[in-house]
C-alpha cells in the first residue's frame, strides 16, 4: 500500500515565505532608487547651509538634488538678521561620474554661460576642479556682499563684480592639500555710502595657487588706490595692504580711509587675519 505523507509545516512555510522575501527586497531596492532619483532639492540646500554656517544659503529650493533651482542668499551666520540675495534664481545640475560628481551652475541674472565643477576621487586623494571662467561673462551686483555683515554692511558697496578662473583645482590628500591654478574677482565702478566721491575705483583680487598660495590686490582705476598681498601663515590666511589717495581727494575719501584700516597720514594700513 502506498503511504501518503503530509508536507512538513516548516518546509511549507519556507516555500511560501521565499517569494514574499524577494518581493520585499525588490520593493526596498526600488524605493531606494526612487529616493535617489527624486531626492528633493531642499536636501542639497540644507547641506550648503550647514557647510557654510548659514553664510551661503539656497532658499525656496525647487526640483531635485540632480536638477534644481533656488535663490542665493548671503548672511553673516545663523543669528544674522540682515541678508542679501541675488536677483532671480540659481539653477544647477548634478551628475554622477564613474569616479565622482559634476556640478553645473547657472545664474540667469549674472552669468552669460554655465560654470561647472567636478569632484574626482583617485588614489592620490580628492580633487575639486573648476572649468575655466572668463571675467567678461559674469556680472554680479556688489550690493549682494552687504548680507555678509562687517565690514560689508558698513561699506554698502555699489558696482559690479566679475569672477574668473583658470586651471583652478584643489586636491586634498592624507598628508595635506594643494591648490593649483588661479581665480580672481574684479570689482568695477565701486561706490560706497562712506564717500561723496562716486565711484571710488575699480580693483582686482587674485588667488594664485602653487606651493605657497597667495592673494594679490591691485587697483585698475580710480582715486582710491588699493594694494596688498596675503598668504597662509600657520594654517591661517593673513593679508596686509594699504589704501591711499591723492591730496585732492582726501576730503571726500578721508572718512573711508579711517574706517577700512589704521590711518597713517595720507594712507590707511589694512590687516586681515
Amino acid at each position: 500500500m502506498t503511504m501518503l505523507h503530509a508536507a512538513s509545516p516548516a518546509r511549507s512555510r519556507t516555500a511560501t515565505a521565499a517569494p514574499w522575501g524577494w518581493s520585499g527586497l525588490g520593493a526596498l531596492a526600488g524605493a531606494l532608487v526612487a529616493l535617489a532619483l527624486w531626492a528633493p532639492a531642499r536636501w542639497l540646500a540644507d547641506a550648503l547651509t550647514w557647510a557654510s554656517g548659514a553664510r551661503v544659503q539656497w532658499v525656496q529650493a525647487q526640483g531635485t538634488v540632480w536638477n534644481g533651482a533656488a535663490q542665493l542668499v548671503l548672511s553673516s551666520g545663523e543669528a544674522s538678521a540682515v541678508t542679501s540675495a541675488l536677483p532671480g534664481a540659481v539653477q544647477w545640475t548634478l551628475r554622477p561620474r564613474w569616479n565622482g560628481l559634476r556640478l553645473t551652475l547657472q545664474a540667469s541674472c549674472c552669468m552669460d554661460t554655465p560654470w561647472a565643477w567636478e569632484l574626482q576621487a583617485s588614489s592620490a586623494g580628492l580633487t575639486l576642479q573648476a572649468d575655466a571662467l572668463r571675467a567678461d561673462t559674469t556680472h554680479f551686483p556688489a550690493q549682494v556682499l552687504t548680507g555678509l555683515g562687517t565690514p560689508w554692511n558698513t561699506l554698502q558697496l555699489r558696482g559690479t563684480l566679475s569672477l574668473s578662473a583658470q586651471d583652478l583645482a584643489l586636491t586634498v590628500r592624507r598628508d595635506g592639500w594643494n591648490l593649483a591654478g588661479q581665480a580672481g574677482v574684479e570689482a568695477w565702478g565701486l561706490g560706497t555710502a562712506l564717500s561723496t566721491l562716486q565711484p571710488v575705483g575699480s580693483y582686482r583680487l587674485q588667488l594664485l595657487g602653487g606651493t605657497e598660495p597667495r592673494t594679490v590686490l591691485s587697483t585698475l582705476a580710480g582715486p582710491l588706490q588699493l594694494s596688498g598681498q596675503g598668504q597662509l601663515d600657520q594654517g591661517r590666511w593673513r593679508f596686509t595692504g594699504e589704501a591711499r589717495t591723492d591730496e585732492a581727494s582726501q576730503g571726500a575719501l578721508g572718512n573711508l580711509l579711517n574706517i577700512i584700516g589704521r590711518r597713517e597720514g595720507a594712507r590707511s594700513v589694512i590687516t586681515v587675519g
